[in-house]
This record gives C-alpha cells, sequence and structure tokens, in this order.
C-alpha cells in the first residue's frame, strides 16, 4: 500500500498524496469550484481531474518536476524557463475568465491591504519598522493602472511541472481569474531573479516589462505573505525565503 504524504497542511486546506494521486481537502467549497472552473478554462497542460467528492478533490499527479522552489536553487535549462514562459503567454493570452481573481484586486484594495499589514508587521515584532518602510516604498510602485488577463494568481515556481524542456502540467488553480499579468511573472520568479531574461525568451519580448515594477510585485506580494506564513506554520525566514528576498529588494 502507497503511503500517505502530506503536502501542505494549515487551517484552510489540506494536501495530501497516496501513490500517484493528490487529495486537495478544503472546507470552502467555493475554492474548489474556482479551482476546476479555471482548470477547464485555461489553454495550458492541467492535472486531470480524477473525482470530487465534498470537501475532497483528487487530481492525477503531473508528470515531471518544478524547476525549482523558493529557497532552493533554480534548475532547469535556459529552454526549460523559456518553455515555462511561453506557457505562461499562452495563459495570458486566453479569453478572460468571469471571476476576479487574487491577482486582480484593485490598487485601492492591495493599498489598505499593505497598510494593515505594514503596521502588523512592526507591531507583533515580525519585521522591522526600517526593513517594513523600505519594502513598502518599493512596493507602492506595483499599485498602477494595468491592462486584464486570465491569470493563475498563485504561480509559484513550484506550480509549473516539466518534463526536460517540454511543460506537463500547471497546478493550485484556487486564485485564478482576472488579473495583472505582471503578478505572475514577478511570483514565479520570486528569489530567482537571474532567470527572469530566460523567462522572457519565451514569454514574449513584446511585454512591456519595468524592471521596478517586477520589484515592486517581489516586495508587495512578500509583505503580503509573511504574517500568513508565520501563522500557518511556514518558514519565511528561511535563507533565501520572503524576508531575505526583502532584504536584497530594500
Amino acid at each position: 500500500m502507497d503511503k500517505v504524504e502530506v503536502v501542505v497542511a494549515h487551517s484552510e486546506r489540506a494536501t495530501l498524496r497516496v501513490g500517484d494521486v493528490f487529495l486537495k481537502v478544503d472546507a470552502d467549497q467555493a475554492r474548489i469550484d474556482a479551482e476546476l472552473e479555471a482548470m477547464s478554462l485555461a489553454p495550458v497542460p492541467t492535472a486531470r481531474v480524477l473525482w470530487r467528492r465534498p470537501p475532497v478533490l483528487a487530481l492525477a499527479a503531473v508528470p515531471g518536476a518544478p524547476l525549482g522552489r523558493l529557497g532552493g536553487p533554480s534548475t532547469g535549462t535556459p529552454a526549460a524557463w523559456a518553455a515555462a514562459g511561453a506557457a505562461i503567454r499562452t495563459l495570458h493570452d486566453a479569453p478572460l475568465p468571469p471571476r476576479l481573481g487574487r491577482a486582480g484586486r484593485s490598487t485601492a484594495v492591495l493599498a489598505a491591504e499593505l497598510d494593515d499589514e505594514c503596521r502588523l508587521l512592526v507591531t507583533d515584532g515580525l519585521l522591522p519598522a526600517g526593513l517594513v518602510a523600505r519594502s513598502r516604498r518599493v512596493a507602492d510602485a506595483a499599485l498602477r493602472p494595468w491592462s486584464p488577463a486570465f491569470t493563475h494568481g498563485d504561480l509559484q515556481i513550484a506550480h509549473i511541472f516539466l518534463d526536460g524542456d517540454h511543460v506537463t502540467g500547471i497546478i493550485d488553480w484556487s486564485e485564478a481569474g482576472r488579473g495583472d499579468p505582471l503578478y505572475d511573472l514577478a511570483t514565479f520568479t520570486l528569489g530567482h531573479t537571474d532567470r527572469l531574461d530566460d523567462l522572457l525568451a519565451g514569454y514574449g519580448a513584446d511585454i512591456d516589462l519595468d524592471l521596478d515594477l517586477v520589484r515592486a510585485w517581489w516586495s508587495l506580494r512578500t509583505l503580503l505573505a509573511v504574517r500568513w506564513l508565520t501563522e500557518h506554520g511556514f518558514d519565511p525566514y528561511a535563507p533565501g525565503c520572503e524576508v531575505d528576498v526583502l532584504k536584497s529588494l530594500a
């Protein structure tokens, strides 16, 4: 019998692996509905849905391996990173989905979230006030008008799988919807700044990319994540992870 592996678990959801089957347990069925809808609309490879019996969604394992993880070395050839960039561009060029995704929050909403998080990061003693202030100034550049695209919304480097230089699947679509495409590009390259050019080689040179905007999204996303990660059993202070990213940007 295959053993049960806990892939990730916190108070909102858990993902278990049994052999080649992933079991996503989520009390919020609206989130599962959103994930299934996004997977059905996305013009890129996704995990095959095996069955759904609330609160569990069963997915087949995606072949291949991700290009790396936050805090670890970036792997894969330049061609593999370009292939990931091409897949992301295919998603961003697709018809807009009906839902607003995590990457689609308005600048006013994001600014309010940033205000709250920056205050709590300091008052709770999670980060020094000077680092938070400098990081917030970097993040402010992301608060600008943008044209919506079909975005993944949580496109961590561990969420795109490849076999060699071929994308075999993109996982974890619960935050997908209409949003700022730069959010996806910044999320995917967080902590792996040296591979941004390789990614963009596949994404397409026609993108109007300002590196300061990418840095702004790196800072914004990280500021909003540190407290949540800490409260849910993750370690944003590990070498190369979120806090180190903030320090390097500020």
